[in-house]
């Protein structure tokens, strides 16, 4: 593990991060949701390995389960909500350009910039 980062919504950690794409693990907390956000550098790809909820990608929301594969492309709002009481695990693969920093948020449950 490279690096990792508790948030108030849970925890990401960092497996690769090479100049072209980077790989990490989310565990969203019970009850929790990332922040509304878009990045203008990369696309991600998302994999849920644990858990299940909801994920709203554009203008839609759907339930996301176990298995599901959510493609994020460059440029479009995105979120995950843990609905469950459960702990959601994904694996998020971003492709580009993939600087902590480029995160545009659109709303954010804990006041975050």
């Amino acid at each position: 593990m490279i690096d990792f980062d508790n948030r108030p919504w849970g925890r990401w950690e960092e497996y690769i991060f090479e100049p072209n794409y980077r790989v990490k693990r989310i565990i969203v907390f019970p009850g929790k949701r990332l922040s509304l956000q878009l990045h203008h550098l990369r696309s991600e790809i998302w994999v849920i390995v644990q858990g299940s909820g909801k994920m709203t990608l554009g203008d839609k929301i759907f339930p996301i389960h176990e298995g599901d594969i959510v493609q994020i492309p460059k440029g479009q709002a995105h979120r995950v909500e843990n609905d469950s009481d459960q702990p959601l695990v994904l694996i998020e693969t971003q492709l580009g350009i993939c600087p902590e920093d480029d995160i545009v948020r659109l709303e954010d449950d804990f006041g975050r910039v």
